[in-house]
């Protein structure tokens, strides 16, 4: 251990050079990393989505929350070491914070610029359940009055804003929000403010969350705010999948340039939900989220879905890429949802890879998802869904593969499904399977269940078979 400037006490981090291979191998290396770098942007181009991954983050110093006084017995509380190491790294203009085994019983704390938080082996973060130690803070912007009750919003366990480079990692340790005392006194009605997520990022950049587990939010577990170049990367997030309200796992909110792969996510609420904010105010904030990249995900939601789009979406959502997917025992599979007074625009959607099992349905465009602010909702200001891609999607024990719920006043349009298998669950054989109302769009290939007379058919050659000719407002099941 070596003494910093100002007395600050720290573990440095050395540059070691390493040895070179011969020059030969190396150049041949090279050349190979050129290549594949450089497939993969063409491929992402094709695409329209372009992500840039995070790179591994060099500090120059480290500490233990030990040092500053920490105690991992899960009694001692833990605040004031927390908010005393990183107000170090923050004097040196940044640094690590190693997190030992144990566990960690904190209140909320902020991050600091160039920071990385690490969690060990068998480290757990402990959420204090009291919710006096939760600070309030004014609403987001983009959601007005409040989420759950109009005026100021519990912090949430982890919290940062307007920080750049700022790392969340480790050997696999645990952030535990403690949440059941949270769901509970949602349910008995006892809270009067909004519930805290368990990590919140504003209006930040150059974001990276890896290797860590994140378990039981009060409410959204990871929610990243108005934030670019985002990563989350071999996470895994649980919540019970019953009587924990809104634990969805990752909230991209108005976020540009993010890419969430690699993970596994089971909570009580959407796995991944993209928002960009809530009716007029959501408006008004005027952020989109855009150029997101969600791949290579087993996802799972009793309740709710695996991947949702919306239902705050009034700052609109484009260009989003969902391949690589397997929902299992999830209510909904893909689901984009909104509502008269969202305003805003879904548009430039592809989903595809995406292997269903057990779920209740499917594919879902619903237009009438009506949770709305307390004030200001008018309900004539009308979203836009359109241009909505699904490809290769298989599935097995699912009750309704396709429902597409359009309205008069907010029609769905240019949808495209194809190479599409999904077996339906023997008990729901003779229901309607592709249920349709003022959807529009087209089939391409082999399709299985056969789709709604809406869509225009195209065979292999794209050449048109058949051309789409009702509304079928009646093929809607409500029933499931």
């Amino acid at each position: 251990m070596v003494e910093k400037s100002g007395g600050k006490v720290g573990w440095p981090v050395n540059n070691v050079r390493p040895k070179w291979a011969p020059f030969a191998w190396r150049r041949a290396f090279l050349a190979f990393l050129w290549v594949a770098a450089v497939a993969w942007l063409l491929v992402w181009q094709r695409n329209g989505v372009v992500v840039r991954s995070a790179e591994p983050r060099l500090r120059p110093v480290a500490f233990f929350l030990t040092e500053f006084g920490g105690v991992g017995d899960g009694v001692t509380l833990n605040t004031e070491a927390f908010e005393r190491a990183v107000r170090a790294i923050a004097e040196f203009g940044g640094g690590q914070l190693n997190v030992p085994r144990g566990r960690w019983l904190t209140a909320p704390f902020n991050l600091t610029s160039h920071m990385t938080l690490f969690l060990a082996a068998h480290a757990v973060i402990l959420a204090a359940q009291d919710e006096e130690y939760w600070p309030l803070m004014p609403p987001l912007p983009s959601y007005g009055d409040g989420r759950e009750h109009p005026g100021p919003r519990y912090s949430s366990l982890i919290y940062g804003q307007n920080l750049s480079d700022v790392v969340i990692t480790g050997h696999n340790g645990t952030i535990n929000g403690q949440g059941q005392i949270w769901w509970t006194k949602f349910f008995q009605k006892l809270l009067h403010h909004t519930r805290g997520p368990l990590v919140q990022i504003l209006w930040s950049s150059d974001i990276v969350i890896s290797n860590i587990t994140l378990l039981d939010s009060p409410f959204w577990t990871f929610h990243p705010y108005d934030c670019k170049n985002v990563t989350v990367k071999n996470v895994t997030i649980l919540a019970p999948g019953f009587n924990a309200p809104n634990t969805d796992g990752i909230d991209p909110d108005s976020c540009e340039d993010m890419l969430i792969e690699d993970c596994y996510i089971s909570v009580g609420d959407d796995a991944i939900a993209v928002k960009s904010g809530w009716d007029h105010f959501g408006i008004a904030y005027g952020k989109p989220s855009r150029n997101i990249v969600i791949r290579n995900l087993v996802v799972r939601s009793n309740v709710s879905s695996g991947i949702s789009i919306g239902s705050e979406m009034s700052g609109g959502v484009s260009n989003i890429l969902v391949e690589n997917i397997l929902v299992w025992e999830s209510r909904r599979g893909m689901r984009i949802k909104t509502a008269p007074g969202r305003g805003g625009y879904v548009s430039q959607i592809t989903f595809r890879n995406i292997m269903f099992k057990d779920v209740g349905v499917g594919i879902v465009i619903k237009t009438d998802y009506n949770q709305h602010p307390k004030s200001g909702y008018d309900p004539t200001i009308l979203p836009t869904l359109s241009d909505v891609t699904f490809t290769n999607v298989r599935g097995h024990g699912v009750l309704v593969p396709v429902r597409i719920q359009g309205s008069e006043e907010i029609p769905v349009t240019n949808v495209t499904i194809q190479d599409m298998k999904v077996e339906v669950a023997f008990s729901y054989v003779n229901r309607p399977r592709f249920q349709c109302s003022y959807a529009q769009g087209r089939v391409l290939g082999p399709v299985f269940p056969s789709p709604c007379e809406n869509f225009d058919q195209y065979n292999e050659l794209g050449q048109l078979v058949k051309q789409g000719s009702s509304m079928n407002v009646s093929d809607i099941d409500y029933e499931i």
